[in-house]
């Protein structure tokens, strides 16, 4: 029986252990896609407990807590940290098979040095143990990034943010991680929201002048764009949710807006020209500021109404759509390639299904000098887990190069959130090592030390920062 979460966690063979120790481990972490908030790090926020820092605001756990039969009380509700922290702990067994497991645990080990596991009957000193710890200076939320070895994040913004908190980050030369904004303008494409037509108005009030047209908002957002550019921005991000094709129409489109600023319900073919038309604007305008694009597919949010009124969103109560996502988003790919404007992309879908779609369209798009120009992202949120990286992985070694992949991102709101990039390399390098240690690869560790040191940094870095 092997020792619980060892040195050799995840690494089966040899070939995977001397690829993980010699290449991956002692890459640094590019973050390239996270929810953290630029205000803490700007403002170096000290936690006062191990239950703000780690269950503040993590919809993983509180959703896997409500699995385990969890009272609302003990997760988002009135309980005190140590009440919310025992019951995270009592939870914790019914956890394993999920990464949650592997995660908490890797945290404990590489932030506190606590390999004991987590329950309820360690739970107290686990608690005191890096309580106390995170009441030191080393524990704050730069303490913590400096501590993963952090060169870049890339926080999630949106077009009307002023990014005083980004400035503030790059003018203070003590701090050494680069921390910039990630343009994402979802606000501003959901027209079928009733936030849309509250938004436009915080956005004119940003730009000076009235959006009132599809004109507009196009100069309105390309003028935001150049902002975020100015201030370091080199990716852009889309939740596509309710993904949609119509031929891009200005004036289709402006027909849209007025009967949103009428306070008409709009139909989804309205949003899908309205939608369409914005995106692919967008997208040439990303094409011009030599900038990345995301999307992100295949969502359904908070489909618990009765939740969602009480909480809000992103607090647990989204899923896995399983609608079609191939024919719309060839169109809108196409439609930007066609002009010869269509920019870096990087695709990820919530549904496990899509990888090898996605991969195969992302192929049909692809050309020098660009390695992996469009290409499937990391295996995203249900399925950043164990079996969900090595299928993601998998499905993109067969029909795409693994080779080119720009690798893992934390996607979380949580400064402690930075050893899923171990479990990811780890992950990687079990893959390729076991490819040697079956015969399929040669041992040739220059080659395939320098792929996984590669997948875990350096496209990274080239891909959206070269």
């Amino acid at each position: 029986m092997k020792p619980f979460m060892d040195e050799n966690f995840l690494l089966t063979s040899e070939p995977a252990r001397r690829l993980y120790f010699d290449y991956a481990a002692k890459m640094p972490i590019i973050d390239y896609h996270c929810h953290l908030k630029p205000s803490e790090i700007a403002e170096n926020k000290s936690y006062a407990s191990i239950t703000e820092v780690w269950l503040g605001g993590d919809h993983y756990k509180w959703r896997a807590m409500r699995g385990a039969g969890v009272e609302e009380k003990y997760i988002t509700g009135d309980a005190d940290p140590w009440e919310k922290f025992l019951a995270w702990a009592k939870a914790m067994p019914r956890c394993v098979g999920n990464p949650l497991y592997h995660w908490t645990h890797l945290e404990l080990q590489r932030f506190f040095g606590i390999t004991e596991p987590l329950n309820e009957s360690s739970a107290r000193r686990i608690y005191d143990a890096c309580n106390s710890a995170l009441a030191t200076p080393e524990f704050s939320a730069r303490g913590l990034i400096e501590r993963s070895n952090v060169e870049l994040i890339c926080t999630t913004d949106d077009p009307v943010d002023d990014l005083r908190y980004h400035k503030t980050i790059a003018a203070d030369k003590s701090f050494k991680t680069r921390v910039l904004p990630t343009f994402r303008p979802d606000k501003a494409l959901n027209i079928h929201k009733a936030t849309f037509v509250p938004y436009l108005k915080t956005l004119s009030g940003v730009v000076g002048y009235p959006i009132t047209t599809i004109a507009a908002l196009k100069k309105a957002l390309a003028e935001r764009l150049v902002y975020f550019a100015e201030n370091g921005c080199r990716i852009t991000d889309h939740a596509l949710d309710n993904l949609a094709y119509a031929a891009p129409d200005d004036a289709a489109a402006d027909a849209v807006l007025q009967a949103a600023l009428r306070g008409e319900t709009i139909s989804e073919a309205q949003l899908a020209v309205f939608r369409s038309t914005l995106l692919i604007f967008l997208g040439k305008q990303y094409h011009e500021h030599g900038m990345a694009m995301q999307y992100h597919l295949a969502a359904m949010r908070d489909v618990n109404t009765r939740m969602f009124d009480k909480l809000g969103p992103d607090t647990g109560y989204d899923a896995i759509d399983d609608a079609n996502v191939a024919p719309a988003l060839a169109k809108l790919l196409d439609r930007m390639d066609i002009e010869g404007k269509l920019p870096k992309t990087v695709l990820y879908s919530l549904n496990p299904m899509h990888n090898e779609v996605l991969i195969a369209l992302a192929t049909c798009f692809n050309e020098g000098p660009t390695i992996g120009k469009v290409q499937l992202g990391s295996a995203w949120w249900f399925n950043d887990q164990l079996d969900g990286m090595r299928r993601q992985m998998t499905a993109l070694a067969s029909i795409g190069l693994l080779s080119g992949f720009v690798g893992m991102l934390t996607d979380s709101r949580s400064f402690m959130s930075y050893p899923r990039h171990e479990y990811f390399r780890r992950i990687v390098c079990e893959m390729v090592g076991g490819w040697i240690e079956r015969g399929e690869a040669p041992a040739d560790y220059d080659a395939f030390g320098k792929m996984v040191a590669d997948i875990s940094y350096y496209n990274t870095k080239n891909y959206f920062f070269a």
